[in-house]
């Protein structure tokens, strides 16, 4: 399949094989791979780790975002299936509407357990085995079950067409399978795991975004430098050592970092427009401009670099790509108080252009 123009952006760490291993796959296929959700995303995987990682309302809240910042969501075995490295035990013909009218599960869990791969598609159409397991689903929930809990207990567990021949039972957290023998942990010897991989620089990445996040900027740096050199084709570890590095001060060091990123990846919009103010703190007016610049080239309405460029037009007294440069930020955001300034700084560049006569 030609994914050409796909932006994927990856949360979480993948199960079954390393990400650069994807992001060759990909990159073969003309798609580029991000850890996170950069601007520009245009599709977003949500990875089987995070059940360990994360309770269900905070997935819950990553999987909005991420679907007004994406046009579509992956589950990591849809990602495996769309680079071939999977495929679909049977056809689906069962629409979305269907599979809820017929199990009773909501939507909201039918969209989180389809997304962390308790069903055979991880979209519709849906299967016949989707629809059995979607009751068994439902069951559980009204059991007292979440499709956290659910999804947790699946997680490891092989083909999930195999569950359809098990009764399930809800214990607190647990999902047990019971069948004519013994009732066990999904998790248990009797299903077979998906063979999985370690991904030492996601863990490196998970710990940096924790300390990054608790503000222990100069730990996190070291982090994200560490995942960066594990992993040769991550843009992401970069740009984020990057953003320690200018948090620190240490503005030369974040500049290397960026061009790290940028090398990684030339299309990382968000690179290019840090990189730029952190040139712009330099003193480097021109190389910011440069930047500023590309940024818009890659993203034309990224409102950010539109208003920024604008506003270093203006400090550098270009006055009329200045008004020229804030009046097409109003065209893209024109209610915020970045508006309200813009329309300021208009007037402002009118003021003194007429003064000057």
């Amino acid at each position: 399949m030609d994914l050409s123009g796909t932006s994927i952006g990856v949360v979480g760490a993948l199960k079954a094989f390393p990400l650069r291993s994807a992001a060759k796959r990909l990159a073969d296929r003309g798609a580029r791979v991000h850890r996170g959700l950069p601007r520009g995303t245009t599709m977003a995987v949500f990875c089987r780790s995070l059940l360990s990682r994360l309770g269900p309302g905070e997935i819950e809240g990553r999987v909005a975002a991420a679907r007004e910042s994406a046009a579509e969501l992956r589950s990591e075995s849809g990602l495996m299936r769309l680079i071939g490295l999977s495929t679909t035990a049977a056809p689906g013909t069962l629409p979305q509407q269907s599979l809820l009218d017929q199990s009773g599960l909501s939507e909201t869990s039918l969209d989180m357990l389809a997304l962390f791969d308790a069903f055979e598609h991880d979209r519709a159409p849906f299967s016949f085995r989707d629809l059995i397991l979607a009751k068994k689903y439902a069951g559980l929930i009204a059991s007292g079950a979440g499709w956290h809990d659910i999804a947790r207990s699946l997680h490891a567990v092989g083909p999930v067409g195999s569950l359809t021949a098990l009764t399930l039972e809800a214990r607190g957290e647990r999902i047990l399978a019971l069948d004519a023998h013994s009732l066990a942990e999904l998790d248990g010897q009797r299903l077979l795991p998906l063979p999985e991989q370690d991904d030492e620089a996601e863990d490196y990445f998970s710990h940096a975004e924790v300390a990054e996040q608790a503000g222990l900027f100069a730990e996190a740096a070291t982090l994200y430098a560490h995942c960066a050199a594990i992993d040769p084709s991550d843009a992401t570890a970069p740009f984020n050592e990057g953003n320690c590095r200018r948090e620190l001060g240490e503005l030369d060091a974040a500049l290397l970092a960026y061009a790290v990123s940028l090398k990684r990846d030339p299309a990382f919009v968000e690179s290019w427009f840090n990189c730029a103010g952190v040139l712009r703190d330099l003193g480097r007016i021109e190389a910011a401009r440069t930047h500023l610049r590309r940024a818009i080239e890659i993203d034309p309405a990224y409102a950010d670099a539109v208003y920024n460029l604008a506003a270093l037009d203006y400090d550098t007294n270009n006055l009329p790509d200045a008004a020229a440069g804030w009046r097409r930020y109003l065209e893209l955001d024109d209610t915020s108080d970045w508006a309200r300034r813009a329309r300021a700084g208009i007037a402002l560049v009118a003021q003194i252009r007429s003064q000057a006569g």
